[in-house]
């Protein structure tokens, strides 16, 4: 173990001695005249040479890549406006969602049972309904809005207020 500590200890007591190196030229003197001064120093002065750019000319792949990114640019726009449209009733749907989810967490008392009925008479119209397609449609929905009426009837009325001329079109084609 003595070992170990003597030649571990050995480089970190060579890191504390101090070395001094000069340099050697081959002349013994430098004379006077061969010393630059700052201003003769290329790293102080500014070249006087011009610059000119020249581009280099494209490649037939970059030639390649251009061309479809012009003919590619109307439908990259048109995607760009969809996505422009798109996204705020994307936005706006998904928070109607989180509204709901945050809903469905703490419902009012008596939520559920209700929810239950109009439901069970949704399926009530879907089996009474047999036959023609508009009395399966119209069946189920009508039954889900009674049940919805009963248990809802402010809302109804005022859905009904809000919808009223549209229940009088309804209500002269179904006559």
């Amino acid at each position: 173990m003595f070992k170990v500590i003597r030649l571990g200890a050995t480089p970190v007591g060579l890191s504390l001695f101090s070395i001094q190196v000069y340099a050697a030229s081959s002349e013994k003197e430098t004379s006077k005249k061969e010393l630059l001064k700052i201003e003769e120093l290329s790293l102080y002065s500014s070249p006087a040479c011009e610059t000119k750019y020249v581009e280099n000319p494209q490649t037939q792949l970059e030639e390649g890549v251009s061309h479809l990114r012009h003919v590619m640019e109307p439908y990259t726009a048109w995607c760009q406006d969809l996505y422009a449209q798109a996204m705020p009733k994307l936005e706006k749907a998904v928070e109607h969602g989180r509204e709901s989810y945050e809903f469905l967490q703490n419902p009012p008392a008596g939520f559920y049972p209700r929810l239950g009925v109009i439901g069970f008479a949704g399926i009530i119209g879907v089996f009474l309904a047999r036959g023609s397609k508009i009395k399966k449609l119209v069946y189920p929905i009508g039954l889900m809005s009674i049940g919805t009426s009963i248990y809802y009837p402010q809302q109804a009325v005022a859905i009904a207020k809000a919808h009223k001329k549209q229940l009088k079109v309804a209500q002269v084609c179904f006559l």
